[in-house]
């Protein structure tokens, strides 16, 4: 069972891994991953607003992010002019399985993937209709890119693929980061939350 901020370290860990991005390093103030992709150079997560300032004077190059645990209030103020601020997003966690869920009639579900990541991908007529992917680290299942296409939404599907990954994960624990609109699927699943998260970053160019 993953218990207060170690599903910190949890999350980036399996989300490194999804990824295939260099494993996160340990930092004083949280964790950093060398992402390498253009817009997003580098991504620092911290565990707490009090390590803003420094951060964002120290991290400010374009293309680098910050993910910040805490309160928005705390972590806009110790923003620099140079970041720019995303919707708050929310670190969740759950224990054990996650519930069935039968395949609508018209849907189909392909699994793939041996580990350490997993894919689903339910289509519909032969044409992608929601997808999903998990990462699993030191035993922690991260889910990640959950998306359910707006031409197929409110059908359950979202809950089909969480439960589908969950299945080949097959991990004890999970963790995800969600945005507002998925928190409430998350939390009728089960989920709990386990902090805010404020994002921000440096604009590379048009990034």
């Amino acid at each position: 069972m993953i218990t207060g901020m170690d599903i910190l370290g949890a999350w980036v860990q399996g989300w490194a891994v999804s990824r295939a991005t260099s494993p996160p390093v340990a930092e004083p103030d949280g964790y950093r991953v060398d992402v390498g992709l253009p817009g997003h150079r580098v991504r620092y997560l911290l565990r707490a607003p009090a390590a803003v300032p420094a951060r964002a004077r120290a991290a400010a190059a374009p293309g680098t992010w910050l993910k910040t645990c805490g309160s928005r209030a705390e972590v806009l103020a110790g923003l620099t002019p140079a970041w720019t601020a995303g919707e708050t997003e929310y670190l969740m966690a759950v224990e054990g399985p996650l519930p069935p869920v039968a395949v609508p009639p018209g849907y189909a579900v392909t699994v793939t993937g041996e580990g350490p990541v997993w894919r689903v991908l339910v289509s519909s007529g032969g044409e992608p209709a929601a997808h999903g992917q998990v990462g699993v680290a030191a035993g922690v299942a991260v889910f990640d890119k959950i998306e359910t296409e707006p031409a197929h939404r409110r059908r359950g599907l979202g809950r089909l693929v969480m439960h589908r990954l969950g299945e080949a994960a097959a991990a004890s624990s999970s963790a995800l980061l969600a945005s507002e609109a998925g928190r409430g699927l998350y939390t009728a699943l089960g989920w709990r939350v386990v902090s805010d998260v404020v994002p921000a970053h440096v604009p590379e160019g048009g990034a």
